[in-house]
């Protein structure tokens, strides 16, 4: 899953405790490792991963220059907010190194890349 930024009100209150919270029943379901991809540095996602918690629940990835945000064309433009070029927020489901399932969140929304969205996925 990604999101677009580390320490940020609903990133830090329900993104990432969602899927460190599941993170047993994602491994029951056949998922291996879970990611969280941020345009950040690795500094700031380590301390980040510190302050949720993750352990080795949950992945957590520097994004740096967004180079990857750019790629996969889900970049999301904060800069009117002080923020630069962010990661759209989503969750996406890979198997076999392709993508199964990608759920992209409108701008300011938090509905499809929760943890048990995904989950729901991931077991079907």
């Amino acid at each position: 899953f990604a999101l677009p930024g580390a320490f940020t009100p609903t990133c830090s209150a329900k993104h990432v405790p969602g899927y460190v919270a599941k993170a047993a029943e994602f491994r029951a379901a056949g998922v291996d490792e879970i990611w969280c991809v941020s345009v950040n540095d690795a500094f700031v996602m380590g301390a980040w991963a510190r302050d949720q918690k993750t352990g080795d629940t949950v992945r957590m990835l520097a994004d740096g220059d967004a180079a990857f945000a750019k790629a996969t064309g889900l970049t999301l433009d904060l800069h009117g907010k002080g923020m630069g070029l962010r990661s759209n927020r989503y969750s996406m489901l890979v198997r076999d190194g392709k993508v199964v399932t990608l759920n992209v969140e409108a701008p300011g929304q938090f509905a499809v890349s929760d943890a048990d969205t995904l989950l729901a996925q991931a077991k079907a």
